[in-house]
């Protein structure tokens, strides 16, 4: 256990020094005039400019902004996804009545739906959280059907033996066996909902970090606009660190492997 740790902190710190490398490239290429600073600034004064949005505490406002249609879509298209796809999963005549309408709308590039979202819904909320719900729907909702069919029919079986109803299979016995592939499909729709909302705020205009970084690219205001693409980073690589800490809690011993 604890040279496997060893092992992962040091792919980890390779990781990052990997990333100080790059952007120490950058710093000499603008430097030296090899590359135009007036369209890629120098890291340090990216960084400069950062810490200075962080002591202001200008990013809370579009931060949360942001998270809160990030979090407001993804819950609720996730669970929505997941009791249809555990009911889809386990009755044939539920999932042909579904599929093709699945398969209707699950190809379509989210991105795509936007102008007849905007017409139907407008700019505000409503169409940013219908087209970040729509990217996080059909991950998870495949991923959760794929889940409870591949479950082993033994358990399901035993757990009829003991008495176990429709509902109470599906609680007890189904939903845990599948969630390794469910979390796997959340994780994917995660990212896939930070870029929508961000695209969504873009277009719209009207606040978040999406409309910040466009704004400030519209200004030529280089520096911010990096900076806050370097938040955004950020956020993405925290979102989903901090979502593999709660997938790693919740289904601990689907992740155990034999020493």
């Amino acid at each position: 256990m604890a040279e496997r740790a060893q092992r992962r902190l040091g792919g980890r710190w390779l990781g990052a020094a990997l990333v100080v490398g790059l952007l120490a490239l950058v710093e000499a290429g603008v430097r030296a005039g090899a590359i135009n600073a007036a369209l890629v600034p120098p890291p340090t004064d990216v960084v400069r400019r950062i810490a200075e949005i962080l002591i202001s505490g200008d990013f809370i406002a579009p931060l949360a902004a942001t998270l809160y249609l990030l979090f407001i879509a993804y819950i609720g298209a996730s669970l929505l996804a997941i009791v249809l796809g555990l009911v889809m999963g386990r009755f044939p005549a539920i999932y042909n009545l579904f599929e093709p309408l699945v398969e209707l709308f699950r190809p379509l590039p989210k991105p795509a739906l936007l102008p007849p979202l905007i017409l139907f819904l407008g700019l505000g909320d409503l169409m940013k959280s219908a087209v970040v719900g729509l990217a996080v729907f059909f991950p998870v909702l495949i991923n959760t059907i794929q889940g409870v069919r591949g479950v082993d029919p033994v358990l399901i079986n035993t757990a009829r033996t003991f008495g176990y109803g429709r509902v109470a299979v599906l609680r007890k016995v189904i939903l845990p066996a599948a969630l390794p592939l469910i979390f796997a499909g959340l994780r994917v729709s995660l990212a896939l909902g930070l870029i929508l909302v961000v695209i969504a705020e873009m277009l719209a205009g009207t606040g978040g970090l999406g409309y910040l970084i466009l704004d400030m690219q519209r200004t030529f205001r280089v520096q911010n606009m990096y900076a806050w693409l370097a938040i955004l980073a950020v956020l993405g690589y925290g979102l989903n660190a901090g979502f593999l800490a709660l997938e790693h809690r919740i289904i601990h011993w689907a992740a155990a492997r034999p020493e």
